[in-house]
Order: C-alpha cells, then sequence, then structure tokens
C-alpha cells in the first residue's frame, strides 16, 4: 500500500454554521472578495446573512457575482483585477462548485503575474503549478463537487471550447463554512445533479483504482449508498434537513481525500465530459449522468474490474451473484442508471439535442487534455480515441 494524505482545511460543519463566518474570515484578513453566481444567494437571504457575520467581524468587502455554471477563464481574469483594484486579502466563495472553483484559481492567478490559463491542465508543455494562493474561505449552497475542501479547480475557455483543471496543495481552503441549511432552497433538478456528482467522484476511484484496497473500497460504496438513500429523499422534499445533512456529508467525503485515499485512481468519465460541456456548455452531473453508465458498461466488457461491478450491484442493489459476475454487473448499471432517472438526470445525449457529429472532437481535445504517454486516458481500462468515441456513442 502507498498512501498520502493531506488535508489541511479546517471544516465547520451544522446547521446555523454561517452566523459564524465572520470570526474565521477575521483570522485571514481584513478585506473579502466575496466571489458568488447568479444571484441567487441573494434572493434567499444567504448573501445578507454572510454579510452581517462579517460586518460584526469588521470585514470589508468588495463583490465578484456573476460566476458561469461552467465557470470562465475570463471571470478568473475579472476576479483577479478586483483584487488588485481593491487591496483585498481574502476570498469568500459563497455558492455551489463553479463559484468556488474560480476562487481558487483566482487566489492563485492573484500572485501570479502571468495570465490564470497558464495554471489549467490543457496540454501545454509548460502549466504554470501554482505554489501560493490567497487564503479562501468556501461557503458551500450546494451539495456536489466537494470542492469546499479539497485542492483542485475546473475552468472553461470560451473561445477554445476547453474545459479542464488545476490541483495543487497551494489550492486548499483555509476553512469550509458548511451549512445544510443553506441547501434547503436548491432546486429539483439541481439537487439530483448534485446527487449524480457525488456518485461519480466515488465510482470513478472505486472503479479505477488500484487493487489491495479493501477498506477504501468499502467506504466508496457505503458513502454511494448513503447518498443515493437520503438524495432520493432530498430531491423528492427539499425541506427535509436531515437528508440535506446526509448528502453534503457525502459530497465532502467523496472528493475530500479521505475515502479514496491510496487508490490512485483515474477519472475518465469526469475528463470526457469536461470536453463534453466544454464544447455545448451544459451542467456537468448531466453529463456525467449520460457518460458514467455507458462507460461502466464498457469497462465491463472490455477489461475492467469485473468483481468490483458486480460487488457493486450486489451491495447498492441487492442483485445476486449467480455466477456470471458480467451479468450481475450489468445488471448493476441497469439499476443504477434507473436511480439516476428517479433523480431527474438524463441518461442519453438525445435528451440534451447533442449528436454525433461533436464526437471525434470530443474524444482528440479530450486525450489532448489528458493521456498515458501512448495516446490513451488513464483509466481500467486505459481508453483509445476509438473507445472514448463508442462509448460516447453507445450513450446516444
Amino acid at each position: 500500500m502507498q498512501i498520502s494524505f493531506f488535508n489541511p482545511t479546517r471544516l465547520v460543519f451544522g446547521k446555523g454554521k454561517l452566523k459564524e463566518l465572520g470570526s474565521y474570515a477575521k483570522e485571514y484578513g481584513k478585506k473579502a472578495l466575496i466571489v458568488y453566481g447568479g444571484g441567487s444567494i441573494k434572493k434567499n437571504g444567504v448573501f445578507d446573512s454572510a454579510i452581517a457575520s462579517l460586518k460584526e467581524a469588521g470585514i470589508e468587502y468588495v463583490e465578484c457575482g456573476g460566476i458561469e455554471p461552467n465557470p470562465k477563464i475570463d471571470s478568473v481574469r475579472r476576479g483577479i483585477d478586483l483584487i488588485r483594484k481593491n487591496g483585498c486579502d481574502l476570498i469568500i466563495a459563497i455558492g455551489g462548485g463553479s463559484a468556488m472553483d474560480c476562487s481558487k484559481a483566482i487566489g492563485a492567478g492573484a500572485l501570479y503575474d502571468g495570465d490564470p490559463w497558464d495554471m489549467i491542465f490543457h496540454g501545454q508543455e509548460n502549466v504554470y503549478i501554482p505554489t501560493r494562493c490567497m487564503p479562501i474561505i468556501t461557503v458551500p449552497t450546494l451539495a456536489a463537487t466537494g470542492s469546499e475542501m479539497n485542492p483542485g479547480a475546473v475552468i472553461s475557455n470560451s473561445e477554445t471550447h476547453e474545459k479542464s483543471f488545476v490541483q495543487t496543495d497551494a489550492l486548499f481552503p483555509k476553512v469550509a463554512v458548511v451549512d445544510p441549511t443553506l441547501t434547503i432552497t436548491v432546486p429539483k433538478n439541481q439537487t439530483g445533479y448534485g446527487v449524480c456528482d457525488i456518485i461519480v467522484h466515488l465510482t470513478e476511484s472505486y472503479f479505477n483504482g488500484v487493487d489491495g484496497t479493501p477498506i477504501q473500497d468499502d467506504f466508496a460504496l457505503a458513502t454511494i449508498k448513503n447518498c443515493m438513500q437520503y438524495g432520493l429523499k432530498a430531491y423528492q422534499d427539499g425541506s427535509d434537513l436531515e437528508a440535506r445533512e446526509q448528502v453534503q456529508w457525502s459530497s465532502i467525503l467523496a472528493l475530500n481525500g479521505f475515502v479514496n485515499c491510496g487508490t490512485n485512481g483515474g477519472f475518465p468519465v469526469h475528463m470526457i465530459e469536461h470536453t463534453v460541456s466544454g464544447i455545448y456548455d451544459i451542467t456537468h452531473a448531466a453529463g456525467l449522468a449520460i457518460i458514467n453508465p455507458s462507460w461502466m458498461r464498457f469497462a465491463i466488457t472490455h477489461g475492467g474490474n469485473v468483481d468490483k461491478f458486480a460487488r457493486f450491484a450486489s451491495y447498492l442493489f441487492g442483485i445476486q451473484n449467480d455466477g456470471d459476475k458480467v451479468k450481475t454487473a450489468l445488471a448493476g448499471v441497469d439499476e443504477y442508471e434507473k436511480f439516476l432517472k428517479k433523480i431527474g438526470c438524463p441518461v442519453r445525449f438525445s435528451e440534451l439535442d447533442i449528436d454525433e457529429s461533436n464526437y471525434e472532437k470530443i474524444a482528440d481535445v479530450t486525450l489532448k487534455v489528458i493521456h498515458d504517454g501512448e495516446g490513451k486516458l488513464p483509466a481500467r481500462p486505459s481508453l483509445s480515441k476509438a473507445d472514448i468515441m463508442n462509448i460516447l456513442k453507445s450513450a446516444s
């Protein structure tokens, strides 16, 4: 076993914790850039509550709103400019993964003399890996990406239609103030998408990781089961605080490094989907819901770890293994796909009016962004251009 675990983010979790935002913010700065999305936090009272806490602690602020669902590099540049013009010394991200990811890129970019797109891995030879970042406090209002407690950010470039990531220890937020009551007003569709995103974070490492990680495997399956159980409840009744709490906790565990510690798994479904949403600007989790079952079926029949797929089927859906592991595994994928439909997710590209015209481009761009040195996407099994296109076609 080869394990390295590091997560310095202080987690503050629970009902009413937003009121404590100011007390944590004053440890890191006096003037905050507040990064948020389309403005729902101003309609539901979250913004006012956050500002009240900051004012009580003597924290000034500058707003950087309008961050897109697939945050653009232009928004990162805008945030950097606001920081430099206003002398901000702290960033507070309030919103979903987009606001939090954008904040990380802003925080690192503000301490870098070059263009922030340099740090987004998109196949270039000289990638700038940030070693410094402004202090960031995250306040998630959606359970989905787990960005509140990890060092990764995904950014899009509308000019090149590229969407990719930066990940380095410098980007860990200082504090994650996680108040599940903030997710009560999340619409039904976004709740379902969030649950899907959480599950795919877990299946990526579970299916693509190395062997000999039984504890991590059990953690992953248990977290998926918890997320499915309470995710369906949250989807059906958004005011169910217990369900919201459990989904939020699943989101954090899925991608803060703890559950997948030592698995070293690739994230092929995410990499393919990044390209899809970079081209079509669709909701990230909608793309994941379409691609993940298709990828799972491909992996089961092309050298993936069938034992893990069969266990996934039996543990989560009670499917009995009659000796035919492939049959059991594929039956599990069918049940998983049914669950995705229950929480309002699409499972075919045709549902989003996406046809086959760009499948080759999607494969090419994905492999440009990341490959294993032999022209294949790291996964289990590794994926060639033809493999990626087949996965996309089977999800049509």
